[in-house]
């Protein structure tokens, strides 16, 4: 039974079933039995970023289905209508895209994710996420609907037997993203932890509730940057060195408050603290509801600066309370991000763009949160960008250096 089984899925079926009243009916053109299952968490919603491209970042769950072990060769994107290739992941560069689920997380602090071997092999009733991020000319017209095309072979004891499917067609969101005011006051700022590489924000797959998540997907990490590039001065194990430390946040746009917590201790730099209870991970903060379905979260603020109450309605551009380091931080800075519930857990994380900013460069090494404070000195190595200057309605990316 198990060979007959595992050879069927190498062929599409052909067998024809009686419809309503026996009369013959034929399945749909391409039905097939297929070794792996694919599956999203999330709706793909395209963005514009600083690079002048449409990006689509989103995780591609894929189960094998069989008793067997099956090589992953090449996914593949395409728009679902035209059928036009959108993206193409195989070799190196699917294997440092993909883990599976609960094993092998990225290696945060650096740009390596820990790879699997390539091509991947995916053992029997296990998961694999493939982490798609697909960066589309600003030209591209997208007909709505994207489907992914998986190759690869069952490994038998009498050697590979290729197959390709086409699974996973799904819509892509029909609302544009948030575009937003400064979450922060004017000033110069670092894009820490944004879309779309190798972050613990974007790789942070979080099982809650029996549930998988993304939920900081296009979250990212404000440190305030002031002359020379500095991010802090003095002693890094001081709060009040840090030039991020008790700078105000500010409404991002007009809503109504809908969680507040304050209270918690801000953490003594530069060393990471202690994870904290769950329900304490993004410390003081705040949560505005802007639209139907999507909140606005303001994380990690010092103790006793929240500056507004639950049910108030705030104004864009209003001050909410203080950068702090409560929560899961080690060093002071703003985690902001869009929700789509009122609760960090668990929640989905859709993209979002700001009205207006200049580009003034980029930061090559990975300097984020946990080493910040334990580098040398406090400045940040700008470099030049090639997208630098003014920006509108559209996303940052991770590492750049902005000026609101």
């Amino acid at each position: 039974m198990l060979s007959v089984t595992l050879t069927a899925l190498t062929v599409a079926a052909t067998a024809v079933a009686p419809a309503h009243g026996g009369v013959p009916r034929a399945l749909p053109p391409g039905t097939a039995f297929t070794p792996l299952t694919a599956s999203l968490i999330t709706t793909p919603a395209p963005v514009k970023a600083v690079d002048g491209r449409i990006h689509l970042s989103y995780e591609l769950f894929v189960t094998d289905a069989v008793p067997a072990p099956v090589r992953l060769d090449r996914v593949t994107i395409r728009d679902a209508r035209t059928h036009r290739v959108l993206a193409s992941l195989s070799g190196g560069t699917l294997a440092s895209s993909a883990n599976p689920v609960g094993n092998l997380p990225p290696g945060e602090g650096t740009d390596l994710a820990r790879t699997m071997p390539h091509p991947p092999v995916v053992r029997s009733s296990t998961q694999l996420v493939v982490w798609i991020d697909v960066a589309l000319a600003a030209s591209t017209r997208l007909s709505g609907q994207v489907e992914h095309e998986l190759d690869g072979a069952l490994l038998l004891p009498s050697g590979g037997s290729p197959f390709r499917e086409t699974v996973a067609r799904t819509p892509l969101a029909a609302r544009a993203p948030l575009d937003l005011l400064a979450p922060v006051r004017p000033g110069t700022w670092y894009v820490s932890e944004g879309c779309c590489g190798n972050t613990h924000h974007r790789r942070g797959l979080a099982p809650v509730n029996g549930v998988l998540d993304v939920p900081q997907r296009f979250a990212v990490d404000w440190f305030r940057v002031g002359r020379g590039n500095r991010t802090w001065e003095g002693d890094p194990g001081r709060l009040t060195s840090y030039l991020s430390f008790r700078q105000p946040v500010a409404a991002a746009a007009g809503g109504r408050v809908v969680e507040v917590q304050d209270g918690i201790a801000d953490n003594p730099p530069p060393v990471p603290p202690t994870v904290p209870p769950i329900q304490d991970t993004v410390g003081n903060h705040v949560t505005l509801q802007v639209a139907p379905g999507l909140y606005l979260l303001y994380a990690h603020l010092e103790r006793g600066s929240v500056k507004v109450r639950y049910g108030q309605r705030v104004a864009p551009g209003q001050t909410l309370g203080l950068i702090g380091n409560s929560g899961n931080s080690t060093t002071p800075h703003l985690h902001f991000q869009v929700m789509t519930t009122r609760e960090f857990f668990p929640t989905d994380s859709p993209p979002f763009t700001f009205r207006s900013f200049v580009l003034l460069g980029q930061v090559r090494p990975r300097i984020w949160d946990d080493n910040l404070g334990l580098q040398p000195t406090g400045v940040l190595p700008v470099a030049p960008s090639p997208f630098q200057g003014r920006h509108r309605d559209e996303m940052p990316l991770d590492r750049e250096v902005i000026r609101f």
